[in-house]
């Protein structure tokens, strides 16, 4: 009976391994392996599709992105370039399956402006910071690891990590020469009724707001002692082989001291310039990373439960987690696409989208924002 228990566990540990699905990791400076679709059970002539419409869909906006950014959030009160900005290029993309490059459009190697897809880059930090304890949970309040005055008060000093990761903080207060209430105002009223609006309660209402996504940047660059593209570099980019071209921006008078050390504090997008400016095939190994479970190759770069806790839905929105957009049924929702698809999103349509049950990584670069739903349904539909 003993050696049937053991022939058993055998064979099931031998069935996991030859069922667990290969994935492609490239090396760095290595031209990344193509597979034709068909090698790997893929409609072409679909995929072909879907490419079509993202090339024939860029982005409407200006690709002087200082003129987009302005025009973009031109409602703001006292909005201004604070950062570095960069022309753009043309509609590019990837899409990848078990690593392996079956589509691919445009300038795959230009570096770009990303804005918002930041976001999850910077989630990732904190992530690392849990990881390596630096944060013991992230249902800490933020004012007993920074204690200068920037979480003081009755409302701040409520305010936890998990709070700043979901976006719904209310943190309240002036940062970088931006104030909280004039960043995305509500579509009535005016200066007065936002300036002086209660701030809502911590964890109850999500609201977009660089302002606050900033104030996690600065918070985690102090729990870090370091620069947050030094930690990108060395605990990341790095080690999944990414190139030398990408660059992580702060404001330029976002200085701030450590241990008598002067650093920047980035930034969460690039709402007012600055942000991360990266190529597509390094956002692409980024959401390899991801998709398989914070691994790569051999090295486990970012814990699992790091990622499931990051693509959870928070209470005040079910499409959001830490810093990641959910595809779960709400107003966000892709219709007829799987609910465990989850994807990094940025001004002027940059996309990482991760879909697990496929095995598949898809990026977009300047695809007219609210074409991304029918286009993922194009690319779904070779899959099927």
């Amino acid at each position: 009976m003993k050696y049937v228990t053991l022939t058993i566990v055998y064979l099931l540990g031998l069935y996991c391994v030859i069922a667990q699905k290969p994935y492609y990791f490239p090396d760095r400076n290595a031209k990344w392996q193509e597979k034709s679709p068909k090698d790997l059970k893929v409609d072409s002539k679909s995929l072909m599709h879907a490419v079509a419409y993202a090339e024939a869909n860029e982005y409407s906006g200006s690709r002087d992105l200082r003129i987009a950014i302005l025009k973009g959030f031109e409602r703001e009160p006292f909005h201004q370039i604070l950062g570095p900005t960069k022309k753009r290029g043309g509609a590019a993309g990837m899409i990848l399956k078990n690593g392996y490059v079956i589509a691919k459009w445009g300038d795959t190697q230009r570096v770009d402006m990303t804005f918002s897809v930041t976001k999850s880059f910077l989630s990732t930090m904190a992530g690392l910071a849990e990881d390596k304890g630096l944060i013991v949970s992230t249902n800490d309040k933020v004012s007993d690891y920074i204690w200068d005055g920037t979480f003081d008060g009755e409302h701040n000093s409520k305010i936890t990590w998990e709070h700043l990761l979901q976006q719904n903080s209310a943190w309240s207060g002036e940062l970088w020469g931006g104030k909280d209430w004039a960043d995305r105002p509500p579509k009535e009223g005016g200066i007065d009724d936002w300036k002086f609006e209660k701030p809502k309660e911590p964890g109850t209402v999500m609201e977009y707001n660089d302002v606050r996504v900033n104030v996690l940047a600065y918070s985690l660059t102090h729990v870090w002692r370091k620069p947050m593209p030094l930690v990108l570099k060395e605990n990341i980019m790095d080690k999944i082989g990414a190139s030398t071209t990408w660059r992580w921006h702060g404001y330029e008078n976002a200085w701030t001291e450590i241990d008598g050390l002067k650093m920047k504090s980035v930034t969460g997008g690039g709402h007012s310039g600055a942000g991360l400016f990266i190529s597509t095939e390094d956002m692409a190994r980024f959401g390899l990373l991801f998709l398989n479970n914070g691994k790569w190759k051999e090295a486990q770069l970012i814990s699992e439960s790091w990622i499931e806790k990051a693509i959870t839905s928070s209470k005040p929105n079910v499409n959001y987690g830490y810093m990641w957009w959910l595809n779960k049924k709400g107003k966000r929702h892709w219709e007829g696409l799987s609910e465990n698809i989850y994807y990094a999103a940025g001004f002027g349509g940059n996309f990482i989208v991760i879909d697990k049950e496929n095995d598949v990584v898809v990026v977009t670069r300047w695809l007219e924002p609210s074409k991304i739903g029918t286009f993922m349904t194009k690319v779904n539909a070779a899959f099927n």
